[in-house]
């Protein structure tokens, strides 16, 4: 099982957009480049001040075309019209790579049958379902264990590449800090391209939990 940390453990930042100051689990950090462009810093580790935006893609859309980044920084900086996208490209690799170090470290199953038997056990924490797999055995497999984490975020060929397995359509985690680490990125991909009307995703992303939102570390 997974919790929120107090709130006190979660640092707080203002968006340049909304002008509110929030979780940094909510938000999104950009760092400005040595050449004057605004990067997308998803572990919040680059050098220098950084610059935090809402995790939605209206509130970086705007942050780039009312010039946003600019005022935040006192200074002409370069914010790129296809930012967003850059975003939700960096946020869905961070994600599936995530899944490839959980399959290496042996916390990550795949195939039905093999998912179906750790439900049983009670030992799967999250449940991934391909988009694009049949309806019908991701339903088999919930009610196996209703109220269980399930992210469906991802496609047949996205699983594959990042698994380095062929077909894979269903798949579980195990407990530990990789599932944390990425039921916390899952949810601020779901979040930052939830919105109908976005149309550059594949697929509307969505994330099913009973599970509160895991701070970053």
């Amino acid at each position: 099982m997974t919790r929120k940390a107090p709130e006190k453990d979660i640092p707080e930042r203002r968006c340049i957009v909304e002008g509110e100051v929030k979780p940094v689990t909510s938000l999104i950090r950009f760092a400005i480049s040595p050449q004057g462009d605004i990067v997308p810093d998803l572990d919040a580790s680059l050098p220098g001040r950084g610059l935090w935006v809402s995790a939605r893609r209206d509130a970086v859309d705007e942050a780039v075309k009312k010039k946003r980044f600019s005022r935040a920084a006192k200074a002409q900086v370069r914010a790129d019209a296809d930012l967003a996208n850059m975003v939700e490209a960096r946020l869905r690799v961070k994600c599936l790579d995530l899944l490839g170090l959980a399959r290496r470290a042996g916390g990550l199953i795949t195939g039905f049958e093999k998912v179906k038997a750790m439900l049983a056990t009670g030992d799967a924490v999250v449940l991934l379902a391909a988009t694009d797999g049949a309806a019908d055995g991701r339903e088999k497999l919930l009610r196996l264990a209703p109220g269980l984490t399930i992210v469906t975020l991802f496609d047949v060929a996205d699983l594959s590449l990042a698994l380095g397995r062929e077909n894979v359509v269903h798949a579980a985690l195990s407990s530990g800090g990789l599932a944390e680490r990425f039921l916390k990125e899952t949810t601020r991909l779901a979040g930052f391209c939830g919105d109908p009307d976005v149309s550059s995703a594949r697929q509307k992303p969505e994330v099913i939990s009973d599970q509160p939102e895991l701070p970053f570390e």
